[in-house]
Order: structure tokens, then sequence, then C-alpha cells
């Protein structure tokens, strides 16, 4: 796989996300078959994983992701490019207890649920506005000084909010809801270009539903954030989108690939520091997404593909949240 930049960070164009292995979808594989799955991602030539200390609170408990991915990771750990989210809250620091040492407490965690000594990717995983963002943002200094990470992220922000945070450290990417339906993002791309930001894609091919594998029939059982995902949850929004897959089914077939491939393909020919994380929980899945990137858009296609996307109405939208009171209370929070 060829490699592109998030900030000085190199990674594979295209990464995995791993909540599906503990939360999301419905019923979860066994740790084996995950530890196996991602292991099979990294021999075809992932280099960047994406996890969160939340992942699993839901149906296991805080960490389960890491712990799982920390097990895959282990044989190669120094060949990859490892991400994951803190979620800080206002009650963990006060006058006992400094905003670093809460950070801390937090990272430390990870890191032996991870079996690391290092991060190399460490998100903010909400912008809590109950929590300045410069004192966040110079607790992140410190740990890349102390070398616990090597870069740090935001999620779910907008382009003041980035500006505020990379004034005083640099951030090396920024991991938003995009993909060929939500595209209310791409105001940020600028200035990440500009400013030697990654993008970091999540949902890339919309909850599945780019897939063209989503009907109306299709059940979501037990815990799977497609019941309230609005292009998936609502049997209108499906019908009412079937144009954008007739479009992307369109291109799939003209270049031998598939729905998602095709949403894929697209997105890595946006921009070259746009690196999507598609997330599934099925081997042959993750492999299919990662080899979008033998998927080459000619400037003719790509050029018709964004004229048909501007003329195509979306319906139902899950919008873009720059800033939460308390990330644990919101449903947001569930994916990604």
């Amino acid at each position: 796989m060829q490699k592109r930049n998030l900030g000085y960070l190199e990674v594979s164009e295209i990464g995995i996300g791993a909540m599906g292995f503990s939360h999301g979808y419905g019923e979860v594989p066994s740790e084996e078959y995950a530890i196996e799955a991602i292991r099979e991602a990294f021999a075809y030539g992932c280099t960047f994983i994406d996890t969160a200390e939340v992942y699993g609170t839901q149906m296991f408990y805080p960490g389960h992701n890491e712990e799982l991915v920390g097990k895959a990771i282990e044989p190669f750990r120094e060949e990859i490019v490892l991400a994951t989210k803190l979620f800080i809250r206002p009650d963990e620091f006060g006058e006992d207890v400094t905003l670093y040492e809460a950070i801390r407490s937090h990272l430390n965690a990870s890191l032996q649920n991870l079996r690391t000594d290092y991060i190399d990717l460490y998100y903010w995983h909400r912008v809590n506005e109950e929590i300045p963002i410069e004192e966040v943002v110079k607790v992140m200094r410190q740990l890349i000084d102390e070398g616990l990470i090597k870069g740090w992220g935001l999620s779910q922000v907008g382009t003041d909010l980035l500006k505020r945070a990379h004034e005083v450290t640099p951030v090396s990417a920024v991991q938003n809801l995009y993909n060929m339906m939500e595209r209310t993002t791409e105001e940020i791309f600028d200035y990440c270009l500009e400013n030697n930001i990654g993008i970091v894609p999540f949902s890339p091919v919309a909850s599945g539903y780019l897939s063209g594998k989503v009907t109306t029939e299709t059940k979501f059982e037990g815990d799977d954030v497609r019941k309230w995902v609005p292009q998936t949850a609502s049997k209108e929004n499906i019908i009412a989108n079937q144009p954008i897959l007739d479009l992307v089914s369109e291109f799939a077939e003209s270049k031998n690939a598939t729905n998602a491939q095709i949403s894929i393909a697209w997105m890595l020919r946006k921009h070259p520091n746009i690196v999507p994380i598609p997330g599934s929980k099925n081997k042959e899945r993750i492999i299919e997404n990662l080899a979008s990137s033998k998927v080459e858009l000619m400037d003719d296609e790509f050029e018709a593909l964004e004229t048909a996307l501007e003329k195509i109405e979306i319906h139902g939208h899950r919008g873009h949240i720059e800033t939460v009171q308390n990330p644990f209370t919101k449903r947001i929070s569930n994916e990604n």
C-alpha cells in the first residue's frame, strides 16, 4: 500500500478502525477472530490502526478494544502507527488533581491496555467546552516532550477550534465524520493542507449504507449504532438516498470494483492528506476496504463523480458536532 503523512507520522493510505470488534455493529466476533483479522490487515499492508479507551464500554468494559488491539499488534508494534483516544471529564481534575495528572492517568491505562510504552497518535476524542482547549493542548505538548506520545489530534472539530489548538501545539491529525453523504467537514480541508495536518475520516462508507448492502429489510440488533444513524435508521431515508447508490454502483461496475471501494477511492483522490479508517468486524470486508487503494479514478472519472454528487440531495444527516458539554451523555459518542 502507498504511504501518506499525518503530520510527521507516515501511515498506509488506508487504516482500519477497530471499534467494531468491541462495539457498534451488533454481535462481536471472538477475540481470536478479531486478532487474526487485525493481523491479516497488517499482512496486507495496513500500518495504521485506530482504537479508543471507550470502545467496548457498552458491551464489555472501558479499555476492552484497546486490550484486543494490544494483543493483536504486539508482534509488530514498532512497524505500525497506533492511534487511541482520550475522554476527559471536568470532574476528573481540580484542586487536588491537575489536568496533566488526570490525562496522564488515562494515558497510563491505555499504554497498559495496548502493551506499549508510547502512543503514536493520541486524540482528544471529543472537545468538551467546559475544559479550556488551550490547557489540554499544553498537556499534549508535555506528553510529546516526555516521549509518551509522538503526535496528537482532535475529533469532530471545525476550523476555528483547530486553529486555536494548532497555534499552541501542532496538531498531527483531525478525525472527523466524512463520506459522500456527510461533506460539511470539507471546510477544514484547506487549513489542514496548508498546515501539514492529516485528515482521518471515520465512517467513510456511511456506516455501510454506501456499500449497497443496507436495505429497508435490514435488521439492526443489539449494540448497533446504525439504529440511529439517519441514513440507515430511517426506511424513508434508505429509499430516498437511492440515487447516490445508483451513482456509486455505476462507477463500481465500470471500474470492476465494489461500492465501498469506489467510496473510499473517491476519498483518497480528494486530497493527499486524507487517510480513511473504514471499520468492520468482518475479515473479508476489511481486506476489501484496504484494496480500495488499487482503484484509481482518472481525472475525468473523478470530475464526473464530483459533478454528479453535487446534484444529489442527501436525506438525513448526522451533522457536525464541534463541542459538547458532556461527551458521555451524547449519543454521537457511541461511534468513533
